[in-house]
């Protein structure tokens, strides 16, 4: 049994090696364990830190890419690379390694395919009240977005088993946390959450820049994903509540014109027609997008088994050292 800890760094070098330090080194049922870190375009000294720690594998990119970018990056090598079990962790060394057992028990007990890190939100110190209110909010919307019980949804220390990364696409270029829930939960994963400990702050968030931006664009994320995987479901929604206030507009206008009123209310008429016309189309959308949605399922399974021939045919010596 093989495990990878992947760690996404962009210019981590002064906070690299209190991540590394906390890495475990033995784990109860791992025959293996390996460090691997995606270098996002850094222009200090993170590679060259990486491999004075010991890191046993490097993917660099030529130029910063993103956080999603550098998941699947990620992902490909440690496949490649023979990975039972993949981890994925902060540089900054938010999340305590000590938990990394923790993270990869369910998935060696056979009870989960992905596990997620739940922090404790609410008891850490240097997260705003704002920020605490909003994490709750963003976990609560995706919990219904993915139909699956996911506390803490943004929290990026996480395990997937090998069947599960392979299964795993990221469409949007911004992060890879929330997409992947919804996508896991589309596919009907086992997902699965475990308490975890976090370290005190080493540096301020790079994912955002504020809080208002973080919520714009991973409200994006969800929506575009939602639309994506549960279009019916999605458009549908938005199609029967445009359509029945189309109808309460109409109601209303039918009650002035037996009143003997209807001349000064064609106004009413009018948008009655058009909610209906839009909430008809809406609806129309949500049944292609269904179309849609079950052939992208049909290339997933193709992806998958292409992806499986392709892992265990073509093993890598090396992880490649340039893109």
């Amino acid at each position: 049994m093989k495990l990878i800890i992947q760690i996404p760094c962009y210019n981590e070098e002064k906070t690299l090696e209190l991540a590394y330090r906390d890495l475990p080194r033995h784990i109860d049922g791992i025959d293996t364990i390996e460090y691997l870190i995606i270098n996002d375009g850094s222009k200090d000294g993170t590679v060259q830190k990486a491999r004075e720690l010991g890191f046993h594998h490097v993917v660099s990119f030529r130029r910063n890419k993103g956080l999603a970018r550098g998941f699947l990056a990620g992902l490909d090598a440690c496949l490649r690379l023979g990975a039972d079990i993949i981890v994925n962790t902060d540089a900054d060394n938010q999340y305590c390694g000590a938990d990394i057992e923790k993270l990869v028990r369910p998935i060696l007990e056979k009870k989960a395919d992905m596990v997620i890190g739940e922090r404790p939100i609410d008891e850490t110190e240097h997260f705003s009240w704002k920020k605490k209110k909003f994490q709750h909010l963003g976990s609560w919307v995706v919990r219904v977005a993915s139909h699956t019980d996911v506390p803490d949804a943004p929290s990026g220390f996480r395990a997937y088993s090998r069947e599960a990364a392979m299964r795993m696409n990221v469409v949007n270029e911004y992060t890879y946390t929330l997409e992947t829930i919804i996508q896991a939960g589309r596919s009907k994963m086992a997902v699965t959450s475990v308490p975890i400990r976090t370290n005190p702050e080493t540096r301020p968030s790079r994912l955002f820049s504020s809080m208002w931006r973080y919520m714009k664009r991973s409200a994006s994320v969800i929506i575009r994903s939602t639309a994506m995987y549960r279009p019916l479901q999605f458009f549908c929604t938005i199609g029967a509540i445009l359509f029945v206030l189309g109808l309460a507009v109409g109601i209303r206008f039918l009650v002035f014109f037996f009143l003997g009123e209807g001349n000064g209310h064609v106004q009413s008429l009018i948008l009655t027609a058009v909610l209906l016309l839009i909430g008809f189309q809406t609806i129309t959308l949500g049944l292609l997008g269904d179309t849609v949605a079950a052939n992208r399922k049909l290339l997933e399974d193709v992806q998958y088994h292409v992806r499986k021939m392709d892992y265990d045919s073509n093993p890598a010596d090396k992880t490649p050292d340039d893109e």
